[in-house]
This record gives structure tokens, sequence and C-alpha cells, in this order.
């Protein structure tokens, strides 16, 4: 049966009530294409002088585009993209990070029908070849602080021939701002099918080679439902200003971020800046910044100043996370001392936004990564695709025949692999329980669940009880064999500054998780570290830290 509480979005957003089926069904165009649908849409409006971008420089000088100017300068861009002979359907690697020719590059790719290949800047040389050569790219986009890296390795990749870079070139390469130049005379954006692929993004890394993952066109119209919803109903906030500190080449930059706000013409701001809590505040403090996505390790580190509105005046109103599980406690600091709604939000590159919380529309409750979106089918199975009855421990799986997020398939491959499926089911991989009211509760990776003395033990639950700890500022749990229990619990934990890495802290975090959770659940062993592994989407990396725990 159709969920009323979610009629209101049904009014301002692309979501119908299918009468027939008593579902809300998330209304797909025929066509569509990225650059199209944001920033060329709303340089058509009265809103084309409106700013789209502002660029804070590292001398804090700042820089403002409005939209018809970004519209233009774009389709100069795939003007000389066109005259190097990009073709429809081609990958063309974007190397860049948040800023104007990021912008422009993308929007330059979408109006030639071609595909955006997002290469992170936080690439090690060798991912970026891999990326290069599995992709076949023939053109690159870069900036020079980053192209500097990768010029030796050119011998090898055989498929690049040309490089535009933003900054000083050498020889055989192109500066950007000449491919700005060609006149826009008489050239017309292609019209794509909503299922044109778009963009390709490779995955953060965190287990083996990065693999492609395809989006269509439709991605945008499948997504906005679910982005109203975590941005508690506010895309149209008037004069709205979106920011964040994720890379514009991942989902969380780029299609929670960037494309929405400019889809319904909003302004954003970056500054390539490393993050820190102090800075982000003055940074939010300077450009007003109302609207936001922040992944939860951001979050914890704002989360380590106390009433942040006491030291700084801020407009931020709201606040979506995703990307891994937000503990309970960050979230209530969220609400109770940075005074924002913070709605966090579910998904995997490969099909996302299905899961989520709207405080504008239901309660939010701390440690719960929410209720089901409208437009998805979601539920809990187990490993024959059997769906599961609410407080069982299972995998999240989309049921994919209604799924408007799923991906085209992986780079090189046809369709939607099969080991995705079980049954009609989307497997993610991930483990959750769904309570009576409908809300689910994350539980770790299929693979990372840790099984000792017979007990299931989700990472998670454990790593959310130490971060509740006073003087806990990251932890990460993985399992370790163990000859009496089959796996132990072993935490790596980020202490607080100026707290003792010592024995007594280990004893006092093991037992204050078991005053939390139960007996069995608490870490045998505490390891101290100053910094965590990072995946580039700022995930901590639990491959690392499992390979490091059987060294031990």
């Amino acid at each position: 049966m159709a969920d009323s509480v979610f009629a209101p979005l049904a009014e301002i957003t692309n979501l119908y009530l299918d009468a027939s089926q008593d579902r809300y069904v998330i209304g797909i165009p025929k066509n569509a294409n990225l650059a199209g649908d944001t920033i060329g849409r709303i340089a058509r409006t009265e809103k084309a002088n409106h700013i789209a971008l502002i660029h804070e420089n590292p001398d804090g000088s700042i820089e403002r585009f409005i939209y018809a100017e970004l519209d233009d300068l774009a389709s100069r861009f795939a003007v000389s993209l066109r005259n190097l002979g990009v073709q429809r359907g081609e990958p063309v690697a974007i190397n860049t990070a948040q800023g104007r020719e990021t912008a422009i590059a993308h929007m330059a790719v979408y109006k030639l029908g071609a595909i955006a290949l997002t290469v992170s800047h936080l690439y090690g040389p060798d991912t970026v070849v891999h990326v290069i050569n599995d992709s076949g790219a023939r053109v690159i986009i870069s900036q020079s602080e980053y192209w500097s890296r990768l010029r030796d390795h050119c011998r090898n990749l055989p498929s690049l021939q040309q490089r535009i870079v933003n900054g000083p070139c050498e020889p055989g390469e192109t500066e950007f701002n000449a491919c700005l130049e060609d006149s826009r005379e008489g050239f017309e954006p292609v019209i794509s099918e909503t299922e044109e692929p778009a963009i390709l993004m490779y995955s953060s890394g965190s287990t083996g080679k990065p693999k492609g993952m395809v989006h269509s066109h439709r991605l945008l119209h499948a997504f906005q439902p679910s982005l109203s919803l975590v941005y508690n109903l506010e895309l149209n906030y008037p004069n709205g200003v979106f920011w964040t500190p994720a890379d514009w080449a991942w989902v969380g930059g780029l299609f929670d971020v960037a494309l929405p706000a400019w889809q319904h013409g909003q302004t954003v701001v970056f500054c390539n800046h490393r993050f820190s809590a102090n800075w982000a505040f003055e940074f939010m403090e300077r450009h007003r910044i109302t609207h936001s996505f922040l992944t939860p390790t951001a979050l914890k580190r704002l989360a380590e100043v106390n009433n942040p509105r006491e030291k700084w005046c801020l407009a931020m109103r709201v606040v979506c996370t995703g990307g891994e599980s937000l503990p309970g406690e960050v979230l209530r600091w969220a609400e109770e001392e940075f005074r924002v709604v913070c709605n966090e939000f579910y998904g995997l590159t490969e099909f996302s936004d299905s899961i989520g919380c709207c405080k504008r529309l239901f309660p939010t409750v701390p440690g719960s990564m929410g209720r089901v979106f409208p437009g998805h089918t979601v539920a809990i199975v187990d490993e024959n695709g059997v769906e599961q009855p609410d407080e069982t421990i299972g995998e999240v799986a989309a049921w994919a025949p209604d799924e408007p997020c799923l991906f085209l398939g992986y780079w090189g491959e046809e369709g939607v692999p099969k080991h995705m499926y079980v049954g009609n089911w989307l497997r993610s991989g991930d483990l959750a329980v769904r309570d009576k009211e409908g809300y689910f509760w994350y539980k770790g990776r299929t693979d990372d669940l840790i099984k000792s003395g017979g007990y299931r033990i989700g990472p998670n639950e454990v790593e959310e009880a130490l971060l509740c700890h006073p003087d806990v500022a990251e932890a990460a749990v993985v399992g370790k064999p163990d000859f009496e229990r089959g796996t132990i619990v072993v935490a790596y934990v980020r202490v607080r500054e100026g707290v003792d890495k010592d024995d007594q802290t280990r004893k006092e975090l093991q037992q204050f998780v078991k005053n939390r959770l139960a007996f069995y659940k608490h870490p045998r062993i505490v390891e101290f570290v100053d910094e965590f592994p990072m995946t580039s989407t700022g995930k901590i990396r639990r491959g690392e830290l499992r390979k490091l725990v059987m060294q031990d």
C-alpha cells in the first residue's frame, strides 16, 4: 500500500502515484541529458544570470560564474572536443578536482553525447594508468599539478592521443583555456535518449582493481525524489548555497550536490582546501552555506568541535550524509550542537538512494539507515533470495524490475552481471535488519561479518559503541582468526588529542563496549592508530586493516 506520508513529495518532484498498482513510480522522460537538464536548462530561463558557481582560491580571492556564462563556455569547449574528434558514446577522461574546469568539461562532454570518465585527482599514477587503459580513453582533461605526476607514464597509455591541461603545458599538450576560444556559432547539443551512457565511474579500489560502472542520463531524474527527501524538501530553497568537500569524481560530490543543485538553479561553492573542522566551519560561515553533503567521516571530524554555533555564525540548514553508516552519537551532535537537519541515505554506485531519512516527513531514528524511499522496492533477503521477516539479519536487496537508479553495467561487459542477482533481487553485499516500523539497521558487509563463538557480530555496531566514548575520534573493527572462537573482534582506534594510548585506555574501551552491547561483542584486541588508511572517497580501507591484523 502506497505510504501517504510521501504525498507532499509527489507534488514537487517527478514522483507519481500509480493507482493501478497502488505504488509510487518515478517518472523518467524519453529524452534526457545531464547538461541540458542542469546548467543548460537554467541558462535558458530567467535565472540565466544567477550565480551557478563560486570558487574560493587558495589566496582567498573569489571568482563567480553565472549560469549563462558556464553554458556558453561549455558549448565552446564542446566544439573544441568535437574538432579533436570526440564522438558520441566515447569516454573522455576528466582528471580534475572541484572547479570551473570540471563543470565546463562535464557539460561539454554531455552536450556531445560522449561519456564523462571521472578520474579522481586523488588517484595515484598506477590507478590512473589502469583506468585509462581499461576504458580506452583517447582524450584526457587534467590540471597541471595532477598531470605533472602522470607525464612520465604516457608511454604506458597507448590509447591516449589528446591531453588538455589547465595550466603550464609541454609540447603535444593543449592548454585548457585555448579550448574555450572556438566559436559556438551553429553548435547544437545532441538530443540524447534517457538510456544512453553518460558517465563512467570507477570503483574506489577498496578491494582489487577498480571496475568501471556506466550510468545513463536517466540517473539524475531517478535520483530526484530521493535527493529531495534527504535535503528535507529544500532543493528549491530560495537562494540556496550548496557545498561538499567530496570529490566531484564520485556520486557523492557530483550527483548528490553539484548536478541536483544546478538542476534547481542553486549556487554551488567550492574550494580545494585540505579538510579540517576549523577550516570547514570558517568556510561555511564565510559563504553562508545552507545545504551540504558530508560523509560520516567528515561529520565525525566536525563533531570533535563542541557547539560550533557559539563560535561561528552559520547559515547551514540541512546536511545529508551517506557512504557508510552514521553513528547515532554523531547524529545527536548534528541536531543538538550543529543545529541542522541531518538526513542519512543509503545506496551503492551501482544502484543508489533507495533507503534514507527525511525529518520533515517522518522521524529520524539515531543509528538507523532510514526507510525505503518511494519509487524503490527494497527488502532483506537470504542467500537464496527469500525475503526475511522483520528483525532478521540478511542482505539488503533491490527488486531489479522496478529499480530506477540501476546502472547500465560494468565497462566492457554486457548489461548488469549475473553475480549481482539472486532471482530478481539485486544484491548489495550489505547486511542489515529491518525493524517492525520499517527502519533499516546496518550490520556490515557480507564479507565483514564476524562469527565469534557461535555469535554473529556486525562490526558497525561495535564501531558505533566505541564512537560513543568521549575519548574516541574514529574507530574501525575487523575480525581476526582465532583457534578457540573462530574469529575475534579487533578494534583500531584513533583517540582524541591528549588521550593516552596505553593499556588503561584499552581496558576502559573494552569494558565500555561490554557495557553498551554484550560481553561477546567487545574487542578482544584494541590497537591505536594516528591515521586510518582511506579510500579516495573518504572511507576507511577495512581491507587494509584485515591484511594488517593477519600479520600480527
